[in-house]
């Protein structure tokens, strides 16, 4: 069964997933018209391949490591962390260690 999306002005937790992130899926917490943010979760070694969305991202680590190819280089974001990324750009995403993280995608039409 699907998660449901959070409502407007419904708290969503965001903390880090500590002991249960290896049984942990990636999902989306919320889309909006022009907005979207999911919990990506990866475990170490695990990956994204190559890709792009038309809208800007960023992606806020909240536990592990994750690099993050862009432009053919390497940036390696530890707990805490956030990068921003152009709409369009190619990127992708390895789990390092065992990760999760906040991406926001702005939803271009």
């Amino acid at each position: 069964m699907a998660q449901p999306h959070a409502s407007a002005g419904q708290i969503i937790d965001a903390q880090p997933l500590g002991a249960r992130l290896v049984d942990e899926k990636t999902v989306a917490l919320f889309k909006a018209q022009d907005l979207e943010v999911m919990r990506l979760v990866l475990q170490a070694g695990k990956a994204l391949p190559p890709h792009q969305v038309a809208g800007e991202i960023t992606i806020h680590c909240i536990e592990g490591v994750l690099d993050v190819t862009l432009g053919g280089r390497s940036h390696v974001l530890r707990a805490g962390q956030m990068l921003f990324l152009t709409g369009g750009a190619l990127h992708g995403v390895t789990a390092m260690e065992d990760a999760s993280a906040l991406v926001t995608i702005a939803l271009k039409r």
